[in-house]
């Protein structure tokens, strides 16, 4: 236990502190829109530091195992995406249609880079595969997810207008670009400065959660949800993130014969979501009070992979070292 209980993310209990104080004072009026720009203002300087983080050479220095890359990109992208759809239709009628969306929109956002390494790393995988595999999925998601999103989600009100397409690319397309080709000028100033521009990211993401939190508090939208309701999107959740694990352990183990530790890569890459890619891309393509019940299974899930990962790592480090040597470990 105790080695699972430093998985839970502290972050999390800022986030949930930033909940409680929308409830209590949410932002309105001219307040609200100047949170509003800051928050607008946050997710382009976001998207600006992944491009200058996110290394296209890392992305691609793995392409000899281009079929665990491959693996890793479908789990994220087509495997996700038709449980999301799939998760959708069987929902059941009473479920807030916010929280349904949440669901879908949670299985296109890219997979995270940090927690997929460093998992990777506990259970003695193969790291620079995990680096090579994380790197191309969130380099791929900053175009993929938003498209994916208004291709599934359109039928509830998400098509890409001219508007939310011309938002994407303002705050999330055009800063990851800037930040891809100014790289190599300040990748290594952001690369020193991390553990401080890292404050600046986390502040950023609980400013956006405060947002969208103050609009559904003063749109009275969370008199839609129920504990049952609650109740029920994790044990949603869970069975996503059980399926998933389940599949990708299959397709590792048995169809593609991976070693143990690509194996490792598959299952920690393409399990993952990301919570700070989701959020602001959320916040950029669903305006309105109905965002705080849409993020919501995002922020969720990011807490119960971080749980159940930390459990499966830990079994995968166990195995015994010959096992990993004669499996090309």
């Amino acid at each position: 236990m105790p080695n699972v209980l430093k998985f839970l993310d502290p972050y999390i209990g800022l986030m949930l502190a930033t909940v409680v104080l929308a409830a209590l004072l949410p932002a309105r009026g001219v307040g609200a829109e100047v949170a509003g720009w800051a928050a607008d203002a946050g997710i382009v300087f976001l998207f600006f530091l992944y491009g200058t983080r996110l290394s296209p050479q890392a992305a691609f220095a793995g392409l000899k195992q281009w079929k665990l890359h491959i693996a890793v990109i479908l789990c994220t992208f087509a495997l996700f995406p038709l449980l999301g759809v799939g998760l959708r239709w069987l929902a059941p009628a009473s479920m807030p249609a916010a929280l349904v969306t949440g669901v879908v929109f949670l299985c296109v956002t890219p997979s995270t880079v940090q927690s997929s390494i460093a998992f990777t790393s506990i259970a003695r995988g193969n790291i620079p595969a995990a680096l090579c595999a994380a790197s191309a999925s969130n380099i791929l998601g900053v175009f993929l997810s938003p498209l994916l999103a208004g291709l599934l989600l359109q039928t509830h009100g998400v098509a890409l207008s001219f508007d939310i397409f011309r938002d994407i690319v303002l705050q999330l397309l055009a800063p990851f670009v800037a930040g891809q080709l100014m790289r190599r000028w300040i990748g290594g100033w952001v690369q020193t400065h991390k553990q401080v521009l890292g404050y600046t990211d986390r502040g950023s993401i609980l400013l956006i959660i405060y947002v969208a939190f103050s609009k559904g508090v003063v749109e009275n939208i969370w008199s839609q949800v129920n504990v049952a309701d609650l109740a029920l999107l994790v044990v949603v959740l869970c069975a996503l993130l059980a399926a998933v694990l389940a599949i990708t352990g299959f397709v590792g183990r048995k169809l593609m014969r991976l070693s143990v530790e690509d194996e490792i890569v598959l299952q920690f890459c393409g399990s993952k979501k990301s919570l700070v890619s989701g959020l602001p891309m959320a916040s950029v393509m669903f305006a309105g009070p109905q965002l705080s019940l849409i993020v919501l299974p995002l922020m969720l899930f990011h807490q119960i992979q971080l749980i159940v990962c930390a459990v499966l790592a830990r079994r995968y480090a166990q195995r015994p070292q010959a096992v990993a040597a004669a499996q090309g470990g």
